[in-house]
């Protein structure tokens, strides 16, 4: 099943303030689904449970901030340390048609590598999580300001200078490295976040094998999962995706976010231009849980308010508790998704 997406371009909300919505066709579907969801589903977190992931929590974490940290994802970066660790992974398409990983941590720690920068997309995500710890390496000063007037608690490099340091095996720029009790131990604030997803057991959807997803520019990155019964085995361009440890990337849950990406007007050193996702708005969703994929949508009315997902009843959807990788996937240009 293709489903390709040609998109009206509309202006994303940069700050935490900021409030918009876009104009989206919606992608052509190849293949129905039959969508339902648990009786009464609910985003209350029960006492005991980390609400990032839906699982039982220890009590030294359940209460802590979340921390986003930015993990680069270019060929040169992989393996990254942490990746495997973090309750929920956010990957954005940057410059060129590469992505990057926004990776939230709440109840696990982890060694965190490479580090590196922020970009116009994490704002309207991070916004919405209750002033939440944000690691990265830099941004350029358009993006800098948007950071730094952001609900958020800033533990960067300039920040944070002592949380950090430099892997000499690794050439630079994708040898900056920290561990999420360094960059706990920085800063205070915060608060605990709110549940992203609605939790539980989900029923119907229509069996799945896999998905296929592409981010293309410049270069295209090539993304595949495939069920394996326990979780969604991640391959990149080819070859399978394993973290710092050896273990390859298998999250319970996967989201394909249909996103509308548009020229920010920067330009990066090479001069290509630099994509923003239009997170505040709506689109169509999948959602890939248990060897199953459902049909659905997103929305989200401010920068500040948590992405609302939901089947294609309209009912909240509900998904395996777990680790979840969020695709943000194009719905103009280059990208497609495929669910097999």
């Amino acid at each position: 099943m293709r489903r390709t997406a040609i998109i009206l371009v509309a202006l994303a909300c940069l700050t935490a303030s900021a409030a918009c919505s876009s104009k989206k066709k919606s992608p052509v579907a190849t293949k129905s689904s039959t969508t339902s969801s648990s009786a009464s589903p609910s985003t209350t977190v029960p006492p005991g449970i980390s609400p990032l992931t839906g699982l039982p929590g220890t009590p030294a974490t359940l209460d802590r901030p979340a921390l986003i940290v930015k993990i680069d994802n270019a060929p040169r970066a992989r393996p990254q340390a942490g990746i495997n660790k973090a309750d929920v992974v956010v990957e954005e398409m940057v410059e060129g048609g590469i992505t990057r990983l926004a990776s939230v941590f709440q109840s696990t720690d982890s060694p965190v590598e490479p580090v590196r920068s922020a970009r116009s997309t994490d704002i309207a995500f991070a916004s919405a999580l209750h002033k939440p710890l944000f690691a990265y390496s830099g941004a350029n000063p358009t993006f800098l300001s948007l950071v730094r007037s952001a609900p958020l608690v800033d533990v960067g490099v300039e920040k944070q200078p002592g949380a950090y340091h430099r892997d000499s095996g690794r050439p630079m720029p994708y040898n900056l490295v920290s561990s999420t009790s360094a960059l706990y131990a920085t800063a205070s604030g915060g608060s605990r976040p709110p549940a992203l997803f609605t939790y539980g057991t989900p029923t119907g959807g229509t069996p799945a094998k896999g998905i296929d997803l592409v981010f293309a520019d410049i270069v295209t990155t090539h993304i595949t999962y495939t069920w394996n019964g326990q979780g969604w085995l991640r391959v990149q361009n080819g070859t399978p995706h394993v973290d710092a440890a050896g273990t390859q990337v298998a999250p319970t849950n996967v989201v394909v976010q249909f996103t509308e990406y548009h020229d920010t007007g920067i330009r990066d050193r090479s001069n290509s231009p630099v994509p923003e996702g239009t997170l505040v708005g709506s689109g169509d969703a999948w959602f890939f849980t248990g060897g199953m994929v459902f049909k659905g949508h997103w929305s989200k009315s401010s920068a500040s308010s948590v992405t609302t997902y939901t089947d294609a009843s309209g009912k909240p959807m509900v998904l395996n508790p777990g680790r979840t990788w969020i695709e943000l996937t194009p719905s103009n240009g280059k990208g497609s998704a495929t669910a097999q």
